[in-house]
């Protein structure tokens, strides 16, 4: 093809396009890239916190405020059932399986009693006293699968872990722990390091001492006759043989309890402990 007959192609062509305005240009493409993204009203220069207010300054606002509205606790009358919620004592649960488990990775020494120091020193339990934590409370899950004999003292079990801890021959006890006290027993080291006595363990609340009286529970405030009587009744109701600690190789660490007032064993209270000086510093008489 000549280069006349291609110059003359290229009029032609240009006389029938229409002439160049600005409604039939564009740009190269990739020529023009958009600063924001389609992220809606802003697209997306605000980085998803809204615009201006608190929201945009993580300015976060308290639980239960609404913006200025009525919220909704006070929006609605007050009910009978919440009364002394605030002030109610709590019990973290623990389970018969979980307590196996510390048992059988040697977290936990059944040649020992074993309380709530003994539990938070594993690591694994955490009891905050701030939080109304007043101790844990030993759960029937894994019951049929608990093999230990342990002497354990727990602040709440239901009759069925009773009847678990018994039947291996143990021994098991619910106890009170004021909140004073509880600041010491979960923690003993800081407390120690504090330099101050050991806390005298108060009684229960009025509250709670029917509880820790009654023999069925096994409260450590019972009478021990009626303890033993109990062992009995409950070993017929769920049908196993009671065995007898008198005749137990390990009787002395199964009869081994606390002071009601006291809430380290073998540590009496107003003793001060000095970890630098492993010493322990006796009140006098």
């Amino acid at each position: 093809m000549s280069v006349k007959h291609t110059t003359e192609k290229a009029l032609q062509l240009l006389r029938t396009l229409p002439r160049v305005t600005i409604g039939n240009i564009r740009d190269n493409p990739q020529s023009k890239q958009n600063k924001k993204r389609g992220r809606g009203q802003h697209g997306g220069d605000k980085h998803g916190a809204g615009n201006k207010g608190s929201g945009q300054r993580q300015n976060y606002m308290r639980l239960g405020y609404e913006t200025g509205n009525t919220p909704f606790y006070l929006r609605f009358g007050y009910e009978p059932y919440y009364k002394g919620h605030h002030l109610k004592r709590e019990y973290p649960p623990i389970s018969l399986h979980q307590l196996q488990k510390l048992i059988d990775t040697d977290r936990l020494e059944t040649h020992s009693p074993i309380d709530l120091t003994t539990i938070c020193n594993t690591g694994l339990f955490e009891i905050r006293p701030d939080l109304l934590h007043h101790g844990v409370q030993l759960t029937d899950e894994g019951a049929d699968d608990f093999r230990a004999k342990i002497n354990i003292e727990v602040q709440h079990a239901p009759e069925a872990v009773i009847a678990a801890v018994e039947r291996n021959g143990g021994v098991i006890r619910t106890a009170y722990y004021d909140p004073h006290s509880l600041y010491a027993v979960v923690n003993p080291k800081k407390w120690f390091e504090k330099g101050v006595p050991i806390p005298r363990r108060m009684l229960p609340p009025q509250d709670a001492v029917e509880y820790y009286t009654n023999a069925r529970n096994r409260g450590y405030l019972a009478d021990p006759e009626q303890i033993s009587q109990e062992r009995l009744v409950l070993a017929q109701k769920y049908g196993y043989t009671l065995p007898k600690i008198e005749d137990d190789p390990d009787y002395e660490m199964l009869t081994q309890a606390k002071d009601p007032r006291q809430i380290f064993l073998g540590l009496n209270p107003g003793w001060v402990i000095s970890l630098k000086d492993r010493a322990i510093i006796k009140a006098k008489q």
